[in-house]
């Protein structure tokens, strides 16, 4: 039982660093926005987002293997568990396209505006709520 205690203790923690990674993305984008024609601004913030980017992705990895290993070996199931893989994907989705948007800014062009940035921002914390709570709750549907 010790064993998957701290398997799991593991998992979130790398889903919170994720999810770390998935907040402040968009942020850096957005701050590339504003940061206008500013070269040492933008440069920095480029830096800072690719960096971001690739730790994002490997705290993805260790998150998935982790889960699997609670999945399979822990055999941690039910209903709920499609619903929360299907919410984790469009997190990944989210992730994904704001890198993509990162690396299309790194190559000139332009990124969406601010006010489309700020709603992008908050999109993953609605799914985060309701992965939370399907991971607690459980529930059988």
């Amino acid at each position: 039982m010790q064993a998957y205690f701290w398997t799991k203790t593991a998992h979130l923690v790398f889903v919170i660093a994720w999810m770390a990674a998935v907040f402040y993305l968009p942020r850096i984008l957005l701050n590339l926005v504003e940061a206008g024609d500013v070269p040492a601004v933008r440069e920095r913030l480029e830096l800072m987002g690719r960096r971001l980017y690739r730790f994002g992705h490997a705290m993805f990895g260790f998150a998935v293997v982790l889960g699997l290993v609670l999945w399979l070996h822990f055999r941690v199931v039910g209903p709920w568990l499609h619903v929360k893989l299907l919410l984790v994907g469009a997190v990944l989705a989210h992730f994904i396209w704001a890198g993509r948007w990162l690396k299309g800014s790194v190559q000139g062009r332009p990124l969406p505006s601010t006010r489309t940035l700020r709603w992008f921002n908050e999109l993953p914390v609605l799914a985060l709520v309701a992965i939370v709570y399907l991971v607690l709750a459980k529930p059988q549907f």
